[in-house]
């Protein structure tokens, strides 16, 4: 089954003041997507300014919709798409 890597990176310079409240209601929201299958695994980067996701089951329009979702995709500097085929 081929993945799909959605690469988020947040616009920190413009981060709202309710950003716990933004933050948590996004963990929900990615917790139910682990839960239903569709996402094999989450990445947050080093420097704490987006996170990597791993979809599977999906195609790339699909994630792109998902992303839509997240209370984050309002708040992104850039999301980079890669589709990707697992080799083991």
């Amino acid at each position: 089954m081929n993945r799909v890597q959605a690469i988020l990176t947040l616009d920190m310079e413009n981060i709202p003041s309710n950003f716990q409240e933004i933050l948590k209601h996004e963990q929900e929201i990615v917790a139910n997507w682990k839960a239903e299958g569709i996402l094999e695994h989450l990445f947050l980067r080093q420097e704490r300014n987006g996170a990597i996701l791993i979809f599977k089951g999906l195609d790339e329009e699909q994630v792109k919709e998902k992303m839509k979702e997240l209370p984050f995709y309002k708040l992104q500097k850039s999301i980079e798409y890669l589709n990707l085929i697992l080799q083991f």
